[in-house]
């Protein structure tokens, strides 16, 4: 009996240590303002569009479907295989140095839910911490959750601008064997802005797993501050719809980085044609010798008397004879790629790479560590 004691305080000491080994999960945000972010979700078991959609309450299925560049047609049952990365859209707000995303989504707890780190660590793939739930939701003991209720996961997201420029901000989960450098080039970004970006301090000790800020070249636009969709950014071989599902937009590094829409018409019946002043119809172009002229979209408002939107066009010029700059290389595919099992939209993960099971392998690793230091110890104990 007189080993018990140091026995007792040994194994709690090391449970309490593998316990609270989560970091937080936060990403820089200043200001108050709000923004659309994204975030890469590896799915740790198969599933569909409409699943993810449901988990993290996108919306609509036309914008899960943009931010993977994924054709309109695609099917929310559309299957997606275990290990897939899917970039799920996020509407971010700022706070306190700090960007989560706003008040969504609210997860509703089952009775399966052992923990909010089970909720962390398996439901959301580790892009949030069970801390982090439990500060933002008031919860004193994480153990004790009940079924039924409602938890509001602040994923990590950012609106602020990099380096000068507007880029969109996506949680990107490391990968066994990564580092800085490989992540970097995978998305177009360089080694020292992701350093920077995220306070790392040490490459070498990043992490699999860990969750980090990766600022995406977002395409530049004739959108107009007072439009309504002001806050449109979308960033390398993605799409939206907008104006009411009127306007789709599409970005692309093969466009020199520069928004191009056009009209939908048919996607909703108040939709008209659109055409600048000069009779181009919208994202239609024209050229004269060394200059080139395109009808660009503007933004909308809404008609008051009526259903119908009011789009704003602008013309916009450029020299075709001056030398320019090659567009930054593309990451991923083109623009409106077939679905695919694991596809990896953007520069997405290799489908090969799998976080999910290297989580179950480490903290398997962890758990055989434990009991061979629980063996080790009472054997040591009885011999002595």
């Amino acid at each position: 009996m007189e080993h018990s004691s140091p026995f007792l305080f040994l194994l709690f000491l090391f449970l309490f240590l593998f316990i609270s080994s989560s970091e937080s999960v936060t990403f820089n945000c200043s200001g108050t303002t709000t923004c659309q972010s994204l975030a890469g979700y590896v799915a740790p078991n198969s599933t569909t569009y409409g699943a993810i959609l449901s988990l993290f309450q996108v919306p609509t299925l036309s914008q899960l479907l943009g931010a993977n560049n994924l054709p309109l047609s695609t099917p929310a049952s559309f299957p997606i295989p275990a290990s897939s990365v899917v970039r799920v859209p996020l509407p971010c707000s700022c706070a306190d140095g700090k960007g989560r995303s706003n008040h969504t989504p609210v997860y509703t707890v089952k009775p399966t839910d052992a923990g909010l780190d089970d909720i962390a660590r398996l439901t959301y793939d580790l892009l949030i911490t069970y801390e982090e739930i439990a500060e933002v939701n008031g919860i004193a003991a994480p153990y004790k959750i009940h079924a039924g209720e409602k938890l509001w996961i602040p994923l990590p997201c950012s609106c602020d601008a990099v380096d000068g420029e507007e880029v969109v901000h996506l949680a990107h989960l490391v990968e066994p064997g990564s580092t800085i450098d490989l992540i970097a080039e995978q998305f177009a970004a360089s080694p020292e802005t992701l350093l920077r970006i995220n306070g790392i301090v040490d490459p070498r000790k990043l992490e699999a797993g860990q969750a980090i800020d990766v600022p995406l070249k977002a395409c530049s636009s004739a959108i107009s501050s007072t439009s309504l969709d002001s806050n449109l950014r979308l960033s390398n071989d993605s799409y939206a719809l907008t104006a009411n599902d009127c306007i789709q937009c599409s970005c692309s590094s093969a466009s020199g980085y520069q928004l191009a829409c056009h009209s939908t018409r048919g996607l909703n019946k108040f939709c008209s044609s659109v055409k600048c002043n000069n009779q181009l119809s919208l994202g239609g172009t024209s050229n004269s010798g060394c200059e080139q002229t395109t009808c660009a979209y503007a933004g909308y408002t809404n008609a008051t008397a009526s259903h119908s939107t009011n789009i704003l066009t602008k013309t916009v010029s450029r020299s075709l004879c001056s030398s320019a700059p090659a567009p930054a290389p593309s990451p991923s595919g083109g623009a409106g790629s077939t679905p695919s099992g694991g596809s990896t939209p953007g520069g997405g993960s290799p489908p090969a790479s799998n976080h999910s099971s290297f989580r179950t392998i480490s903290h398997g690793n962890w758990m055989w560590l434990l009991m061979t230091f629980i063996v080790a110890f009472i054997g040591s104990s009885h011999s002595a």
